[in-house]
Parts: structure tokens; C-alpha cells; sequence
């Protein structure tokens, strides 16, 4: 599975369960869609922490990188570059 379809799966199953994965897209905009609130945004980043094991709290946040499927992917790769794929 690749890191957008574990984040796309990640965002179904918490923000979206009545929605099918054919339905939302990698570009959609999870923010002004009103899927994804601040409060969703900190969960967000938990998981990215956890399942990737990445050290988000280490960068400078910015919220354009949570905006879509896309741009979540885009943030964990360049974070982790060996490790995307």
C-alpha cells in the first residue's frame, strides 16, 4: 500500500466512514470540504507521528501541507526520502 492510500484509508475511516475510497480524491480539499478542523488537523499529525514514525513535531507546521491527500503524501516524503516509494 502506498503512502497516499494509507493516508486516503486513514481519512475515510476517521473523518469520512460513510464515504467510498473511489469518492475522495488525492487533490480534494480536506480543509475548506470541512472534513479535516483543527481539532481533526491534530489527529492528523498524531498519526503521521505514529504510523510513519516521523518526528512532525520537530518541523515547522504549515496547514497548506494537510490541505489535500496529495499534499499530506508531498509532507511525510520529505520528511522521510528513503523511505517513500
Amino acid at each position: 500500500m502506498t503512502h497516499s492510500q494509507t493516508i486516503k484509508r486513514f481519512v475515510l475511516d476517521e473523518f469520512l466512514p460513510d464515504v467510498g475510497e473511489q469518492d475522495l480524491t488525492d487533490d480534494y480539499d480536506l480543509v475548506t470540504g470541512g472534513v479535516i478542523d483543527s481539532l481533526g488537523l491534530l489527529k492528523l499529525i498524531a498519526w503521521i507521528e505514529e504510523r510513519f514514525e516521523l518526528p512532525v513535531d520537530d518541523v515547522e507546521l504549515d496547514p497548506e501541507s494537510f490541505r489535500t491527500i496529495d499534499a499530506i503524501d508531498t509532507f511525510i516524503s520529505g520528511l522521510a526520502p528513503a523511505t517513500t516509494g
